[in-house]
């Protein structure tokens, strides 16, 4: 019997994506950014386009929630947008909007994730799976060592985005996302083409970091 029709999909995606995922945590601006070689700038940067990239998934949400496939991954807990707006407002001040524009790689972004959600419930899924289980795992490696580093008021704000007040057990949590991917009504066709719209994801994610890092070029 093939592996893959008796492995679960929430598995195949983790080990499929494993590589690209494992690229973009090392990429040489995330190096920098958690080896606290980078002033607090560097960080309010990287959140704007944190603010980018979830108004796509989160203004996208009421057009795939009655979807059989991306519908069981809209939950109100997970949403981030409130809180990165009050980062902002913290990073930047009240006029943190005032001339803010998206990067071209975070337009990109972006503009998938809202294509996905248009005609493709199932691309929405997979950049939905990339970004907030990652926030639920290694964001918590981002806000510790942002607190440590720019002194923020642990939890507070300037890394609420990274604070998941309504969710009282992520691992558990966790746990029931996985089982929602594991029970995704598709064929193993599309699973294969949501797992490579994962590898997507994190190109953009690495593409994001790359301009970022043209922003920020270390002294040699």
């Amino acid at each position: 019997m093939d592996a893959t029709a008796t492995t679960p999909f929430s598995t195949l995606i983790r080990v499929a994506s494993h590589e690209k995922h494992a690229e973009v945590n090392t990429s040489t601006f995330m190096s920098d950014l958690l080896g606290r070689r980078f002033g607090v700038e560097a960080y309010a940067r990287y959140t704007e386009q944190l603010w980018f990239v979830y108004r796509a998934l989160e203004d996208s949400a009421p057009t795939v929630q009655d979807d059989p496939v991306a519908g069981p991954f809209i939950r109100p807990e997970l949403m981030r947008i409130g809180a990165l707006e009050r980062d902002l407002t913290h990073l930047r001040g009240a006029g943190w909007r005032d001339g803010l524009e998206p990067l071209p790689a975070t337009a990109a972004y972006a503009a998938r994730i809202t294509e996905c959600a248009r005609t493709w419930p199932g691309g929405y899924v997979a950049h939905h799976y990339t970004r907030y289980l990652g926030d639920l795992s290694g964001g918590q490696v981002v806000r510790d060592i942002a607190e440590k580093t720019w002194g923020f008021e642990r939890k507070g704000d300037g890394v609420r985005f990274y604070v998941f007040d309504e969710i009282a057990n992520p691992a558990a949590f966790k746990r029931a996302y996985r089982e929602l991917l594991d029970a995704v009504p598709a064929d193993d066709l599309e699973k294969q083409r949501i797992i490579e719209e994962c590898n997507r994801a994190f190109e953009f994610n690495g593409a994001v970091f790359n301009e970022l890092e043209g922003e920020f070029p270390l002294s040699a």
